[in-house]
């Protein structure tokens, strides 16, 4: 990244988030600024990318998390940035305390980065976009609101959800694998179905059957507290894992963790069923751990150092509790 100005040939870029909602919004933003290139980054990550950035036109970011830590940083940096360049910043997960109302930063609660990105970019975009606003909808359980619904209508309801569940199993099977990501951005910002695109029918397939493999392995495997159900080290889809945790083990929020040897640490993936919100309790118990945590408030993930594993699972279930019932409380 260090050079990555002269590395890339254009004067336009784009910075996404590498889920199916990322890559969804990533290609509609590359539809409207078809010379861009675009680079897969993290909210932890975002900071330290936006150093090397200097000379370029157009900046792009979609689907980024604001991180907790760093967020007066990133404000300053990226309001620098904007005094020399065509800046546009979406996003729709909550934010930190700071009240960011620049005009450069584009934010709703309500929708997925996806759907914003097309109501941001609209006059730049053909109509037909919104198909792939649509997959990133359903990719990310965002496809209830007004405007996913009405645009839904334009196409046949139940060929959207198989192209959408193509692509977004297809990302799964991929996992890390960013360039094959990029390589999905292209045909997607023409609007090409996902099943058109090359291997992505053979690696949905593959991903849905490990995916029952895994279903199966948390339904012999998962452990249950209080208030959360957990599965440990399920190798795969963790995401998944969670909303089968919580599933399998009766309890209204799913988590799913797995060790990473060279961070020493646990990556974490959470889901809830509405009964608490979890983005702002996994805030508050990884900070008093050394860790990092949030998202939405029925999907988060964290990271916490190896040696706080057990304490942050046994403080996040009787934080989940007090959670349910305050929410509950304020219906």
């Amino acid at each position: 990244m260090k050079n990555i100005e002269n590395e890339i040939k254009t004067d336009s870029i784009i910075f996404t988030h590498g889920d199916s909602d990322g890559i969804c919004s990533g290609a509609i933003a590359k539809s409207a600024y078809p010379e861009a290139h675009v680079y897969f980054t993290s909210p932890v990550n975002l900071l330290k990318k936006l150093d090397f950035v200097k000379k370029f036109t157009n900046i792009i970011i979609c689907d980024i998390a604001i991180d907790e830590r760093t967020h007066e940083q990133l404000y300053r940096r990226l309001d620098e940035l904007a005094m020399d360049c065509n800046l546009v910043y979406i996003d729709h997960h909550p934010l930190p305390h700071m009240r960011w109302d620049a005009e450069w930063f584009y934010h709703d609660l309500s929708s997925c980065a996806s759907e914003l990105t097309y109501r941001v970019l609209e006059d730049s975009l053909s109509r037909d976009m919104r198909r792939i606003a649509i997959y990133g909808a359903i990719g990310d359980f965002c496809d209830d609101t007004s405007l996913i619904t009405d645009w839904s209508q334009d196409w046949d309801k139940r060929n959207l959800y198989f192209q959408a569940g193509t692509l977004i199993q297809s990302i799964f099977y991929v996992g890390r694998n960013y360039d094959f990501k990029r390589y999905l951005i292209e045909p997607l910002s023409n609007d090409t179905i996902p099943s058109m695109i090359p291997d992505l029918l053979d690696f949905a397939k593959d991903a849905s059957e490990l995916e029952e493999k895994l279903r199966i392995y948390v339904k012999a495997h998962v452990k249950k507290l209080k208030n959360i159900a957990y599965i440990m080290n399920a190798n795969g889809y963790m995401s998944k894992s969670a909303i089968y945790a919580s599933s399998y083990g009766g309890r209204e929020v799913g988590v799913s963790a797995e060790y990473r040897e060279r961070k020493h640490a646990y990556d974490i993936s959470i889901r809830s069923r509405g009964f608490a919100d979890v983005n702002r309790v996994v805030r508050a118990v990884t900070k008093r751990l050394g860790g990092t945590g949030g998202g939405h408030s029925v999907a988060a993930g964290a990271r916490v150092p190896a040696d706080s594993f057990d304490e942050f699972l046994h403080e996040f279930d009787k934080a989940i509790g007090r959670a349910g019932i305050e929410d509950i409380g304020d219906e």
